[in-house]
């Protein structure tokens, strides 16, 4: 229903207790709508770390030992890598994994810790092809692998563009 629901983001909470909502709107003092802004604008990656929601500062403190850094980075990989579980187990196994985005397509760390420990459903994922491999179109799944692993650059600005167009001429 909103984008606050599935996987932690830069200032939104992802999946959360429905139990930990009454909790938190005694605790900070919040009405409904206090705590929907609360919950889209200074949770996630943001407010968990209180760095920044840029996962670049994340893995820059991380680099330098910061424990929260460290933390939020596991908790963000945890839940992608719980989605896709959670998605295998409904399609009854995984084709493709295509990693996009900003953190899809720049962060090789993100990409490797995601893929560790995934030999059971087929994905043999290559470290020395994922290494400092940012922004283009590549596989970086071993030939053998069952999944093929990918990262697909995207391109926001043309798919506007192109809807617009779409939209204005027919």
């Amino acid at each position: 229903m909103t984008p606050t629901e599935g996987l932690i983001m830069g200032t939104r909470s992802g999946d959360i207790d429905p139990g930990a909502l009454p909790y938190i709107m005694r605790k900070e003092n919040l009405d409904a709508e206090a705590l929907g802004n609360y919950l889209n604008k200074k949770c996630g990656v943001a407010g968990f770390s209180e760095i920044s929601s840029d996962m670049r500062d994340i893995e820059k403190a991380m680099n330098e030992g910061n424990q929260r850094a460290i933390q939020v980075f596991n908790m963000y990989n945890y839940r992608i890598k719980k989605y896709i579980g959670a998605y295998a187990a409904v399609l009854n196994g995984v084709d493709i994994l295509v990693f996009t985005g900003g953190v899809g397509e720049n962060q090789c760390i993100a990409r490797s810790t995601i893929c560790k420990d995934m030999e059971y459903m087929g994905l043999l994922f290559d470290e020395e092809k994922n290494e400092d491999e940012r922004s283009r179109e590549v596989i970086l799944s071993k030939p053998e692998s069952k999944v093929t692993v990918m990262v697909v650059p995207t391109n926001e600005e043309y798919m506007i563009a192109s809807d617009t167009q779409e939209i204005l001429v027919g």
